[in-house]
């Protein structure tokens, strides 16, 4: 008998199922990856495989992407249902349009040097740092940003139950290029 490899669930409309990580050390800073060849700034994420829980995908992708295990970190809060976003026409592949996001925010509790990228083949991030909450909203690609607008809002609660900090002056500056590329 042989074992088929996992395959990523796309659903009918054609989004992929996915899981984003969201990772503070509770000053409500939080982490960012680099991603391998300089190509820009972001939050762990995976795919879901098809028949996987949503959790399991989350745990599975955090030790791929980061190196971290359930224990290095608490589960602080997710988002209520599945963000979506839609890929520029120049990415989209076979039947897979977008994504749809289910959010994590979670603390890490454990030691920040058990943070690893290599125990994959093919590493997701070659360096990282800790920055202030909104800063991943300017610094993800453009085709994220509204999806990461949304889950940081959402999440926020969690974090800062006396309200989100206030938006970095350059805020203005990406909700314009969030609608112009949206249009």
């Amino acid at each position: 008998m042989s074992l088929q490899p996992p395959t990523d669930y796309i659903d009918k409309d054609g989004f992929r199922a996915n899981v984003g990580i969201v990772l503070t050390h509770g000053s409500g800073e939080v982490f960012l990856g680099g991603r391998v060849g300089g190509r820009g700034w972001q939050f762990p994420q995976g795919g879901v495989n098809r028949g996987e829980r949503v959790e399991d995908a989350l745990y599975r992708e955090l030790k791929e992407e980061i190196g971290l295990s359930a224990g290095d970190v608490e589960m602080l809060g997710s988002t209520e249902g599945w963000l979506r976003y839609r890929l520029p026409r120049q990415y989209v592949r076979d039947r897979c349009i977008g994504q749809k996001q289910r959010w994590f925010l979670l603390k890490l509790v454990g030691d920040e040097s058990k943070l690893r990228f290599d125990l994959t083949s093919q590493p997701e991030f070659e360096r990282w740092r800790w920055t202030d909450y909104w800063t991943p909203v300017r610094e993800v690609v453009y085709f994220k940003r509204r999806v990461y607008v949304r889950a940081l809002e959402s999440l926020g609660k969690y974090i800062f139950p006396d309200g989100l900090p206030p938006h970095p002056e350059w805020w203005q500056e990406i909700t314009a290029s969030k609608k112009a590329h949206s249009a």
